[in-house]
């Protein structure tokens, strides 16, 4: 190659770089503080025990946690969700079952325990909470149309 053309790259590389450095210095959460900042939960956002279960928004929405999981473990050696809703626990405890689509691999073949994409239940779940919305928002839930 010639000189010119490595220049070229070197100038476009360099560019990108500095100014995907910019870019992520000004990165903030929606409630305000660094992303890396840990941040206390506010009142309004804790779990209150006597709420009801919340209705879904849409049909193919994840359920919503009806109950604190302030206290659970979820990860790689052990998920303390499964005691209760595995299909064999859920029966004796009272929980309700996951979903099928939780046993079957990326293929699509059944399992007989829970699949690895489905392991951390809190990547869909959350707990239900009323709160503020973070941002102004017109959503409307699909029942309601």
């Amino acid at each position: 190659m010639n000189k010119s053309v490595l220049a070229g790259i070197l100038a476009l590389v360099t560019s990108f770089t500095l100014g995907g450095l910019a870019i992520a210095q000004q990165v903030d959460a929606l409630r305000g503080a660094p992303v890396d900042a840990p941040t206390p939960i506010t009142k309004e956002f804790q779990w209150k025990e006597n709420e009801k279960r919340v209705q879904r928004n849409y049909r193919q929405q994840p359920p919503l946690i009806p109950h604190s999981v302030a206290q659970y473990q979820i990860d790689l050696r052990t998920n303390q969700c499964l005691s209760c809703h595995d299909w064999s626990n859920a029966g004796e405890r009272g929980a309700p079952t996951l979903s099928m689509t939780h046993y079957l691999d990326r293929e699509g073949n059944e399992l007989d325990h829970i699949a690895g994409t489905r392991y951390f239940c809190n990547q869909c779940h959350v707990p239900q909470a009323d709160t503020p919305a973070l941002v102004e928002n017109e959503f409307v839930p699909s029942f309601s149309k």
